[in-house]
This record gives structure tokens, sequence and C-alpha cells, in this order.
């Protein structure tokens, strides 16, 4: 199945194409970043994860649009779904689009729970994916000077290990969590 034929909504072809075309980037944050989230977001479905999977999808389609490397891309792209989207999407859209710069949804927030965890399932690749991605993390950030960069990563890397489970969901802890763990650990020495 095409990722344009991924789209939640049975209308509004104008917009899904708009954003094919903004995710249509080099770097991490790409087509494959996007179809990645959607899979995740039916691995968890289909593993028992209750969300609204309308609503996460069409956050998953903004979550990312806007990415140029900047500190209000979550922000940008949160403004853009709440200008375009039907009223009934819209606010929960951007609300959700929103949390993905931080990733520290409630516990009872099951689909902003379900969105962080398909963003980050990366963490979780095989190694040679994994390091595809962090490559990728790294051309998105081509602007930064290589020490800054090394360290704002690790500093962001350190605050996500730090946290007691990377996956708010229990299906996201038993696909992903182990595997996450030791990806973050390499990650973070080889920063060091």
């Amino acid at each position: 199945m095409s990722l344009a034929e991924r789209w939640p909504l049975p209308d509004h072809h104008d917009l899904r194409d708009e954003l094919l075309t903004a995710w249509d980037r080099p770097g991490y944050h790409d087509r494959l970043h996007l179809a990645e989230v959607l899979d995740r977001l039916e691995l968890l479905a289909a593993s028992g994860a209750g969300f609204d999977r309308t609503t996460v999808a069409l956050a998953a389609w903004f979550h990312d649009a806007v990415y140029d490397g900047g500190p209000d891309d979550e922000e940008r792209s949160a403004q853009w779904a709440e200008r375009v989207l039907p009223t009934a999407y819209a606010d929960e859209v951007a609300r959700l689009v929103r949390m993905t710069a931080h990733h520290r949804p409630a516990d009872d927030d099951t689909s902003a729970c379900a969105l962080s965890d398909a963003d980050l399932a990366i963490l979780a690749a095989p190694r040679e994916r994994y390091d595809t991605y962090a490559a990728g993390v790294r051309a998105d950030f081509a602007h930064v000077a290589e020490p800054d960069f090394r360290a704002g990563r690790a500093a962001v890397l350190r605050d996500l290990a730090a946290k007691p489970h990377l996956f708010h969901t229990t299906q996201a802890r038993a696909l992903w969590e182990p595997a996450a763990r030791t990806n973050l650990e390499r990650e973070i020495s080889d920063l060091s």
C-alpha cells in the first residue's frame, strides 16, 4: 500500500498531497519516518493498545510535517493542523503534535501514549537501521557544528534514558524497550 493510500480520511486529498510534499525531504524526518510511525501505530493497535486510530494517524501525518531542525518545528506543525483539518480533528491533532516535542504524555492519555511510542520506536531498530536513523538526524542538523551537535544529541538521549520507561504503553514496552535501551547506551557512549 502506498503512503498516499494510508491517508486516514476519506477526503481532503489535496491536504494529503501537500503533506506528502512536505515530507519529501532528505534527513531522518522524511517519508520513510512517516511510514514507519504509521506501521508502528498499526502494530500497537494489533497488539491491543487502545487509542483513536484516525486522530492519532492524522497526528502522525502532521507531527513532523514542518521540519527544519528548529526549536518550533512541532509548534508550526500543530498550527498547520489547526488551520487546515476539519474541526472534529483539528484541536486534538494539534495537541498530540505538540506532545511530540517532549514525548512525555500522561499515563492515561492513550492517544498521546500511542503516538509517542510509535515515534520513538526507531530507538529499538536493528543496528543498521538505527545507525542510518542517527546519521539522518545528524543530516537534519547539518547547520549545527559537530561539537554542539554531539553535546545536544547526547543531552537529548540522556534525558530519554533517564525516564523509568522509554515507552508508555505496555505493548510498546514489550516490543521495544530492551532493544531501545541497548541502542541508546551505545549511541550515548559513541557521542562521549
